[in-house]
């Protein structure tokens, strides 16, 4: 006799991913306990430019996904009315590869007809009108108070200390605060995901790759959608404030966090005209959490009972329509073809479990 959905889930890591899963959990009936080591959208989440960027250079194994991330958003937008997106559109003008069919190829006048305070504008630029960003930390608050509106629990501070198991199977989990049966537990830590398989003595290799978040104080209207250029990953957030991304190069002085902050923010004053002040307001290094293989690992954890795994870069892109399709899985025994690349079973050798965990 097959066995029934389960229905008491244990979600481990509230940033977005965790709080998506929540979200879509709860609203299909299952009883879900939301469990933080830190607060709310303290890791990575907290870190990020939050782009919904759904165009990959290069072969996709995701490609699916991503085509589906947007539309996810445009959903939840209408289920959560304190979610709050803005549907800018992105320039990139850094790309050296062909021009992706979601793009449009802008002229410099049509450039700056979009971005007037570009002081040099490319000879001509991508445009991908659907695209956006949001506040990632605003959006996961959203989603976990969407959750608990259906019924779902919260505990932050809490951190998980091991796992309660009964022959092959998880049925529950040790924190600081107690231990907490359980039908299932998704973990959706981020770069903690890898700790949390170690206890379970499966360990996933998900490194964390750093990058560094800028938030600068600025004047209002310099910046109206996303532009991604050689020189600059900026946005306007909704409250004024210019939001920028730059690769990591270690502490070495010249090439710190708040060093690089310092020379984007020259940047930015080179690249674009009417920008009076600019000074950095929060500079901080988000670690991803990024699958050796670059792909999302989503899916039961092998040769274990009741673990599912969800750890993804770009979390905030994926985190709606993962978070979906996801609870169908886990609620409605839909296996998802989208989902296919991304099983953790690709990094176990003769594992035998493949889908068949979707029927316990």
């Amino acid at each position: 006799m097959e066995q029934k959905a389960p229905q008491r889930i244990v979600v481990i890591g509230a940033g977005i991913v965790g709080a998506s899963l929540a979200y879509h959990l709860s609203r299909k009936g299952a009883h879900v306990r939301l469990i933080e080591a830190g607060e709310i959208a303290s890791g990575v989440t907290g870190r990020s430019f939050a782009w919904i960027n759904t165009t990959y250079a290069g072969a996709d194994p995701i490609a699916p996904l991503r085509g589906a991330a947007i539309e996810a958003y445009h959903r939840l937008e209408t289920e959560l009315p304190d979610l709050q997106i803005q549907w800018t559109g992105a320039l990139s003008y850094s790309e050296s590869a062909g021009h992706p069919a979601a793009a449009t190829l802008l002229s410099a006048t049509e450039v700056l007809a979009r971005e007037p305070h570009l002081k040099n504008p490319p000879p001509c630029a991508l445009y991908r009108a659907e695209e956006g960003a949001l506040d990632a930390v605003q959006a996961t608050h959203a989603l976990i108070a969407g959750a608990q509106a259906l019924g779902a629990q919260l505990l932050t501070q809490t951190r998980v200390t091991g796992f309660q198991t009964c022959n092959a199977d998880v049925t529950g989990v040790n924190t600081t605060a107690g231990t907490f049966d359980a039908d299932l537990i998704v973990l959706a830590a981020g770069t903690g995901t890898r700790q949390l398989t170690q206890m379970l003595n499966a360990s996933l290799p998900i490194d964390a790759s750093p990058a560094i978040f800028i938030r600068y104080t600025a004047q209002p209207g310099l910046v109206r959608g996303i532009i991604s250029s050689p020189s600059m990953e900026i946005r306007q957030s909704a409250d004024g404030a210019l939001v920028a991304a730059e690769d990591y190069l270690g502490e070495a002085s010249g090439n710190s966090p708040t060093d690089i902050a310092w020379h984007t923010a020259e940047a930015i004053r080179h690249e674009l005209h009417g920008v009076a002040s600019i000074e950095p307001q929060t500079v901080a290094v988000g670690f991803r959490p990024m699958p050796v293989d670059g792909i999302p690992i989503v899916g039961f954890l092998p040769g274990i009972g009741g673990v599912y795994v969800c750890a993804m870069h770009p979390g905030v892109t994926l985190a709606a329509i993962v978070g979906r399709l996801a609870s169908e899985e886990l609620l409605d025994r839909q296996s998802s073809a989208a989902l296919a690349p991304c099983r953790p079973e690709r990094f176990f050798l003769n594992s035998g479990t493949d889908n068949a965990a979707l029927t316990r």
